[in-house]
């Protein structure tokens, strides 16, 4: 099944009141579990690289390819993303290699600059039939990048997506990056209400740190794409550690790499079909 545009997964959850699972990308055994784990389910799936491990990768052709070969050859539907691209010339080289959705974060610039450099990508992305997502206000965990209890107001939210053109947006309402513990609490009633004020799609970011039934509960409240990284990074991690452990002796990388990669298979199939009941 060909790559598919993050908007015509994205539309078909919404109206489905479905949570759509997006999971990152670290090397190549992390994608071959996502689309694996995802057609377990029979659910699309978004397969997605961010800025930084691109730079952990030194280049983003080598593993972005990688990442379109997996997802052509899926049963299920799957689109390539690229995730919190803050430098627009690395959202040109997606798009000339060929991923279907791109995320565009300049949340860190002044108002009007990211205003203007957002519609710049969408412009510039729409052209090729490539979905944006793009965020306003910043989600917390990385770097300091704002206090605890920042919120997005829906009537920011709503401007924002007027003023883009975006096809999605990403909201803070009480997640954060790379929590390893589940036990954020997010602002349903905030997340109703800015479902109720844009016309498009919401995703979460920071999901790993936001337990099971409150996933339900958030996609039940509106939203949408659901990002989930650290914890499939533990999920993967913890099996190479349970391999290595027992058998101290072992030197081939597919023995713990394999296993590690089915572990993170099942644990994304668990996850997509708690995001789409």
């Amino acid at each position: 099944m060909p790559r598919t545009a993050l908007t015509d997964v994205l539309s078909g959850a919404q109206r489905g009141r479905a949570g759509l699972g997006a999971f990152n990308v670290i090397q190549l055994e992390h994608a071959e579990a996502i689309v694996a784990g995802a057609e377990a389910a029979g659910r699309p799936t978004v397969l997605q690289l961010s800025e930084n491990a691109v730079r952990y990768h030194g280049a983003l052709a080598p593993v972005g390819r990688a990442m379109l070969e997996i997802a052509d050859a899926a049963d299920v539907p799957v689109v390539v993303h690229l995730d919190h691209a803050t430098d627009v010339e690395l959202v040109a080289q997606a798009l000339a290699l060929g991923f279907t959705s791109v995320m565009f974060d300049g949340s860190t610039l002044a108002v009007e600059e990211n205003l203007a450099a957002t519609r710049g990508v969408v412009e510039r992305a729409h052209a090729l039939g490539v979905s944006v997502e793009a965020e306003i206000g910043e989600i917390g965990g990385k770097d300091g990048v704002h206090a605890p209890g920042v919120r997005t107001r829906p009537e920011d939210a709503a401007r924002f997506v007027a003023a883009t053109g975006i096809d999605a947006v990403a909201v803070a309402v009480g997640s954060s990056h790379a929590m390893t513990t589940r036990t954020a609490q997010l602002d349903l009633d905030l997340i109703s209400a800015i479902r109720d004020a844009v016309p498009v799609p919401l995703v979460l970011h920071g999901s790993s740190g936001v337990p099971d039934d409150h996933l339900r509960e958030a996609v039940a409240a509106g939203m949408t794409k659901i990002n989930i990284s650290t914890h499939l990074n533990g999920t993967f991690t913890d099996r190479v550690r349970q391999v290595l452990a027992a058998d101290p002796a072992l030197v081939d990388p597919r023995k713990y790499l394999g296993a590690a990669r089915t572990a993170t298979a099942q644990e994304v199939e668990r996850l997509v079909r708690l995001l789409a009941d």
